[in-house]
């Protein structure tokens, strides 16, 4: 046969086969999203429909499982990886797998998944680890929390993975709460200011798209606000408890980071496991389908919590048919499920079909579910490559994590009364001391979330610098370096130190493992440092998710630096302790002199702390001049929507 008549004959075929194609309006990424939508859902059987409301964790998810039940959306709970210490491949080949399982469907929807990166990309061996959020929220730099949250994005796709559980917005307001290191500030207006991390993570939307869920690209991810609402102020900082606060209180307080993330074009929300007055927020229509979605004008979907639909009832999953129902007529649109699928599935079925849950919630959560896939452009390219693996802890991005360090950490005391400022230290000396059990241990400067849900200890779990390797770093070679995690007094005496660095604080922890009572330091924090700071000058950092009890201990300090959970790039710690750059950093939250007083928050009556909200000491670089700063920790910019809760309480009050 002639290259001519093979030619004819692949002409021939080719047209055949496109005048046979039928024409799909929903594949067409010429056509408006909301008719791709229509199109899409015209053709969609129930079951399709209940899929895509379904979100199951990886470790149950099979290809089978997501062609046969058309799940919307797959997930990594906190620690669940394909392999240990996978790489960005590994990730990537795992979540290509799943979505050739939903690409094989009746429809071919594809599935989005999700994963926890509230400090990085925290779950991934490698992957930078930036300060967690009340660190963040210490550095009062929005730009910066924006830059953070692109770098997240990127080492996020790294991994092949569009979607995100991030950023919470809680508003703490009890330090005794375990999740408070997830939290900005004590004060919901830095809190709105750190929203810009939304910006970061899905992108700019354009001016005409402000207040509809938007991601720009494949270096952007779909990002959630979480948790919905009132999460930060239960009774007793209890986690998952209940926030006893009239409406008024709640607009004003925790309502407005919300808002806030709407108008910047946040993708989805997470409901909070807590209650609101005694309701739990799972079950709670006024505030999902009432306030959200029809007076905030919340476009894109509403997400529980792992497992936040069982918690509707107590004990967990005991009417699990009622479960659902609660939570899907609240306008709950997709459930983290995320292990018993078949049983959501048949119970929901068994909803509609009774006419219990009409056919018209289905669809508005269905829709707002393919509102976001169609708008991130997932149709178009649901498979990840391999083009963004060296973004994966990235020398760029942990140099903006050791920024965000070094910008974070709050200098609350520099010299006892009548001496001479500490710091900064000098970098020759004869010898130091270095001592504390968080002065070399990553996972304890890392904090929960970080590879394990609860975190780790030690320093083998993932890639980073800590405070005695920064220090080693800084210091001149001629410096000798002497550490113990706990010295006794003796050891001290008998070594002639110039100075020493003292590193303790709390251990890693995650959500109701981190509720305290007494908000003390682990042992033998406590010894180490009346056993060092007895005898040689010393500065004491706390790595610390919370202010945690430090009044006994800060008159025989000389320097006292609050470092919160910095993350793997230690070296932002010895960038201020050693003077190439200044302190900064103010309180986000309020530091109480004992437990007994909390919760105070400023304002409170009663307010009488250790250190107030917004308080810092400055250095300045390479230098001992020291000012004193007291000031609030104010936003830059007033929250825009303010006067729009206002007259919204208003009319929601009066109509």
């Amino acid at each position: 046969m002639g290259m001519g008549l093979v030619k004819l004959v692949v002409w021939v075929s080719w047209l055949a086969m496109a005048v046979g194609a039928e024409y799909v309006k929903y594949k067409d990424p010429k056509q408006p999203v909301a008719a791709r939508i229509k199109d899409l859902m015209s053709k969609m059987t129930l079951a399709e429909k209940i899929g895509q409301m379904a979100q199951i964790d990886r470790s149950v998810a099979t290809e089978q499982i997501l062609r046969d039940y058309s799940v919307g959306s797959v997930l990594s709970g906190g620690g669940s990886e394909p392999l240990p210490e996978a790489k960005a491949e590994d990730w990537i080949n795992m979540v290509n797998a799943f979505q050739n399982g939903s690409l094989s469907s009746r429809l071919g929807i594809p599935m989005i998944y999700g994963i926890d990166a509230i400090h990085g990309h925290n779950n991934v061996y490698s992957a930078t680890i930036f300060p967690h959020n009340v660190g963040l929220g210490a550095t009062g730099d929005p730009e910066l929390v924006k830059k953070i949250g692109a770098a997240t994005a990127l080492e996020v796709r790294a991994t092949g993975i569009p979607y995100v559980f991030a950023p919470c917005i809680a508003v703490c307001r009890d330090p005794r709460w375990g999740r408070c290191y997830e939290s900005y500030s004590e004060d919901h207006k830095v809190v709105e200011q750190m929203t810009d991390i939304i910006l970061g993570l899905q992108g700019d939307p354009p001016t005409s798209r402000k207040g509809v869920p938007y991601v720009g690209g494949k270096g952007k991810v779909a990002a959630c606000a979480k948790h919905f609402v009132g999460d930060g102020g239960t009774t007793g900082g209890i986690n998952e408890n209940n926030t006893v606060i009239d409406m008024h209180g709640l607009l004003s307080m925790y309502m407005p980071a919300y808002s806030q993330s709407i108008i910047k074009g946040v993708s989805t929300v997470m409901v909070s496991y807590s209650s609101w007055n005694g309701q739990k927020m799972h079950a709670n229509r006024e505030l999902i389908s009432g306030f959200l979605k029809n007076t905030l004008k919340f476009k894109g979907f509403v997400i529980s919590d792992w497992q936040g639909i069982d918690r509707i009832t107590s004990p967990p999953h005991a009417n699990y048919t009622y479960s659902v129902q609660a939570a899907i007529q609240a306008g709950i649109d997709m459930v983290m499920v995320p292990f018993n699928l078949t049983e959501f599935v048949d119970d929901l079925t068994y909803l509609v079909d009774s006419k219990v849950i009409l056919m018209d919630r289905i669809d508005d959560a269905v829709q707002r579910i393919l509102q976001v896939k169609f708008t991130m452009g997932l149709f178009e390219t649901p498979m990840a490559d391999f083009s963004l693996v060296n973004e994966l802890g990235s020398q760029a991005h942990r140099d903006l994590a050791r920024e965000a360090v070094r910008k974070s950490l709050v200098l609350l005391k520099n010299g006892k009364p009548g001496s001479t400022p500490l710091l900064p230290l000098p970098k020759k000396a004869s010898k130091i001391l270095v001592a504390g059990t968080h002065a070399d241990n990553l996972g304890y400067q890392c904090g929960g979330w970080t590879i394990n849900w609860q975190g780790f200890n030690g320093n083998n779990s993932t890639r980073g610098t800590t405070i005695l390797g920064a220090i080693k770093s800084s210091v001149e070679r001629s410096t000798e370096i002497v550490f113990r995690e706990s010295p006794d007094a003796n050891f001290v005496k008998s070594n002639k130190f110039d100075y020493a660095i003292v590193v303790v604080g709390e251990p890693p922890y995650a959500e109701t493992a981190g509720d305290s009572t007494n908000l003390t330091m682990i042992d033998p924090g406590p010894s180490a440092i009346n056993n060092v700071c007895g005898t040689v000058k010393c500065v004491v950092v706390i790595i610390s998710g919370r202010p945690i009890v430090i009044e006994p201990y800060v008159s025989a300090i000389d320097a006292l630096v609050a470092a919160w959970l910095p993350g793997t790039e230690g070296q932002g710690v010895t960038d201020v302790l050693y003077g190439d750059y200044r302190f900064s950093g103010k309180l986000p939250r309020t530091w109480f002199k004992t437990v007994d007083q909390l919760p105070m928050n400023v304002g409170d009556s009663h307010y009488d702390p250790l250190f107030p909200l917004g308080f810092g000491l400055k250095t300045e670089s390479g230098a001992s001049i020291v000012s004193r700063s007291t000031s609030s920790a104010t936003p830059r910019r007033p929250g825009l929507f303010i006067f729009m809760i206002t007259v919204t309480l208003s009319f929601y009050i009066t109509g």
